[in-house]
């Protein structure tokens, strides 16, 4: 039995002391105020539900607390349950919940914890991180201060799940904070730290600095940008490749105020349209094979990015190479599965697109008629406009034309742009499977996907995913391009911040006290 809570090297997130920004504005009344903008719509702050995005994930994480949560790094840390235990087999994760009470007053317990994880799941029905949790059978209560989650088979990344801001817990619409709103207005939220003693835990100390509250808009790229120049805002988050030069201008000022995550995911296009030459895979296979991925990652303008073939990256555990499948009892061997990139990775750019240029020819010859031109659903902003104008030349060099529409348009093909939730071939075969609906996907893929998350033995189970992504690169339902691009400006030294392989920022740490 494996036992996992708090130590010397971790910092408790739910439980924030005091405050102290170091470029932290000075308000009335010896007030600290952390000026922060989140790149989206004003109406993002007030999201709530199954699929968040960044200024949405921010507020809830900040305003409520699951079992555990992600500190600055990334890492997983307690939150409303204080330490935890995971059997040998892996088959039950066991919480201790913390003491304390919900806003509302009534006990932190395993019955109302319960309760409202029951409901955070319910609402992640049909989601791709529903997909992720789709094995966690039960939720049980052992005790007042125990709740034992048990599954139908081991999850090794459920912790990282947990930590989701889509699964911070509330009650009566309420969650444990450590922050709550106290006031807003059109694109602009104050949060500032509930009082401990309004949870059921020890007062502040008197004699600690007050703590400070976060100011946080929701600005489009450019005014955010601006807004940092300016030196009106502290940090911004949010920020991806179609806006990066805008950031990149700004700091020019300060080579160490933009802060790029190492972050993996999902980046490339999604074929959404099944009709006319979509329909073939091997149609779907020659835009792949057409796009100069060496020459995108110039037009990328990041030094680092690393272009891609594969859906699941060599960085990831069990990605890699060809995987045996291992015999069960009694039976022959398995031939080995090669899950690396598609065969014609490996020939030159030119002969990739004559191929490719074949392929089209052969499809205009066969139809009778002309090929109607693709639409692209893309994001704006400078970055994107590089990126669009490398791609659509490498799609007209083997004779397809590519409209660039709105990124929320109806389109043949939409930028697909995701970061991992954590480190497993799963997360991203999940997101290119049928329930997903985020492309046209394969039914028989989907099949070996069951198959492969009904699987217990680890090793077995990774040959299966191999199989999956080899099947799914085949289709060719998704083009990657490369690693998803996340960025933030941040203030020298402000505390509270770090790049991480999630790119995930959470805004407590920024009213922690710092030793």
């Amino acid at each position: 039995m494996r036992c996992c809570g708090p130590s010397g090297a971790v910092r408790l997130i739910v439980v924030p002391l005091a405050a102290l920004a170091v470029l932290a504005g000075c308000r009335g009344d010896n007030e600290q105020r952390i000026d922060l903008a989140v790149i989206g719509r004003p109406a993002d702050l007030a999201e709530r539900g199954a699929r968040l995005g960044v200024a949405g994930q921010l507020v809830q994480a900040a305003t409520a607390q699951g079992l555990v949560a992600l500190d600055a790094q990334g890492q997983v840390v307690p939150a409303l349950a204080d330490r935890w235990i995971v059997t040998d087999d892996g088959d039950s994760y066991i919480f201790r919940l913390r003491d304390g009470t919900w806003p509302d007053g009534t006990p932190l317990s395993g019955q109302t914890v319960a309760r409202a994880l029951r409901q955070a799941l319910d609402g992640l029905r049909g989601t791709p991180l529903g997909l992720d949790l789709a094995d966690l059978a039960e939720v049980r209560v052992m005790t007042d201060r125990v709740l034992e989650l048990r599954l139908a088979r081991p999850v090794p990344e459920l912790l990282q799940l947990l930590a989701q801001p889509e699964l911070a817990l509330r009650r009566r619409e309420r969650g444990s904070g450590p922050l709550e709103p106290a006031a807003s207005a059109a694109g602009t939220l104050r949060l500032v730290l509930i009082p401990p003693t309004r949870l059921g835990l020890p007062a502040l100390d008197p004699a600690d600095p007050r703590p400070a509250s976060l100011q946080l808009r929701a600005l489009s790229a450019r005014a955010a940008t601006e807004a940092f120049a300016r030196g009106e805002l502290s940090l911004v988050f949010g920020g991806r490749f179609a806006d990066l030069p805008q950031a990149q201008a700004v700091a020019g000022l300060s080579r160490r105020a933009l802060q790029v995550d190492p972050a993996a995911g999902l980046f490339g296009l999604a074929v959404v349209g099944a009709e006319g030459p979509l329909a073939a895979p091997e149609f779907r296979e020659a835009l792949a094979m057409a796009i100069d991925r060496d020459a995108l990652a110039g037009a990328m303008g990041l030094t680092g990015w690393t272009p891609t073939t594969r859906i699941v990256p060599l960085s990831v555990p069990g990605s890699g190479g060809a995987l045996t499948l291992p015999a069960r009892a009694g039976a022959e061997p398995a031939a080995p599965v090669q899950a690396a990139a598609p065969a014609w990775t490996t020939a030159p750019l030119d002969l990739r697109q004559a191929e490719a240029a074949a392929r089209v020819a052969r499809w205009t010859g066969r139809s009778g008629r002309p090929l109607a031109s693709l639409r692209l659903a893309w994001p704006s902003g400078p970055g994107a406009d590089a990126v669009f104008e490398r791609l659509r030349t490498d799609f007209a060099a083997i004779g397809v034309t590519l409209t660039r529409v709105a990124a929320e348009a109806p389109a043949d093909l939409r930028l697909l742009d995701l970061v991992a939730r954590y480190p497993g071939p799963l997360w991203y075969l999940n997101q290119l499977s049928c329930p997903a609906r985020r492309t046209i996907c394969s039914t028989a893929a989907d099949a070996r996907l069951a198959e492969a998350r009904a699987e217990r033995d680890p090793a077995r189970r990774l040959a299966m995913l191999a199989a999956v992504e080899a099947q799914m690169s085949a289709a060719a339902v998704f083009l990657p391009l490369g690693p998803p691009v996340r960025w933030s400006l941040v203030r020298p030294g402000t505390p509270g911040f770090a790049p991480n392989t999630v790119a995930f920022h959470p805004l407590p740490p920024l009213v922690e006290q710092t030793d």
